[in-house]
């Protein structure tokens, strides 16, 4: 199979080696290109729409990972990239990662596929953004695609560690609200199960390990397999005196994400399906 990534971060190389595992000729677009034994890699720049001109689309399963700016409420880049795809330049499918942050607030309530976007944030408009033009080129052009609705990402790569260190406060559990996480690993191979899944149409999975926690869940739950002292707990009232507003906009929202579609219809038997074995054999910090 023939695979083009767009966005090759984190998730872009896990899904990669995975692809590569399974005999797929790979290619990937970065602006920074990750050098990876078998990948073939291609300088692009979706702020450049004139670096995309020569990019073959054409029968290849299109994994779309590139995030939108850091401003504004729309996606260019996604815009840039649909450009390119031409009539004769059609992919096989596209699978793209967006976030539970469209659906906002939702008050500590269970969310599934069926729960209407309402995105409170910029960062969330934006790929509320994404979502909808991707829709709206698929259905037009016949191509297949795949929205994934991802929750927090997390990995022995991609922890807290330095707030953490630097004892930066939570909320107490009481006041703290619902957060949803999935592991990087377990991510990776859900994209492969939604490129492989056969269906028309777009079709929208909520990707998250499904467990019921909180964001102080999370911290603590970090700082105890790191054997770091726990974050300094304080009240709802003293966090908004006291952390930023970009943190702030995270501890507005408290939402559980219904992950059953995404478990029944990909197939998928998550490794990690609650904080205690993502964070399995995590080695504690050693402090100086």
């Amino acid at each position: 199979m023939k695979i083009l990534i767009v966005g090759h971060g984190d998730i872009g190389q896990r899904v990669a080696r995975l692809e590569l595992q399974h005999g797929s000729e790979v290619t990937a677009l970065s602006r920074t290109p990750a050098p990876m034994n078998g990948l073939h890699v291609v300088p692009a720049d979706l702020d450049r729409p004139s670096t995309l001109d020569a990019i073959s689309c054409k029968g290849r399963l299109v994994y779309y990972f590139a995030p939108p700016p850091r401003k504004g409420t729309d996606d260019p880049r996604m815009a840039n990239w649909l450009e390119t795809l031409t009539p004769d330049n059609l992919p096989l499918k596209i699978v793209y990662i967006s976030t539970t942050g469209v659906y906002g607030d939702q008050c500590g309530k269970w969310v599934d596929e069926a729960t209407p976007p309402n995105p409170r944030t910029d960062r969330a408009r934006r790929r509320l953004n994404a979502e909808r033009r991707l829709t709206r080129w698929a259905e037009k052009a016949g191509v297949p695609g795949v929205i994934l609705r991802v929750g927090g990402i997390y990995s022995r790569e991609r922890l807290p560690v330095e707030r953490i260190r630097q004892r930066h406060p939570v909320l107490r559990p009481e006041e703290s609200p619902y957060s949803n996480r999935i592991h990087a690993d377990d991510l990776a191979r859900v994209c492969l199960a939604a490129a492989r899944h056969r269906h028309t149409g777009v079709i929208l999975y909520n990707v998250t390990d499904g467990q019921e926690s909180t964001m102080t869940d999370y911290f603590h739950a970090v700082a105890d397999a790191l054997g770091l002292p726990r974050c300094p707990e304080i009240s709802r009232a003293e966090a908004v005196r006291r952390i930023s507003p970009a943190m702030r906009s995270y501890l507005d929202e408290s939402r559980r994400i219904d992950n059953r579609k995404m478990l029944k219809e990909l197939g998928i038997t998550l490794r990690h399906p609650d904080l205690s074995s993502g964070l399995t054999g995590i080695a504690p910090i050693r402090e100086n």
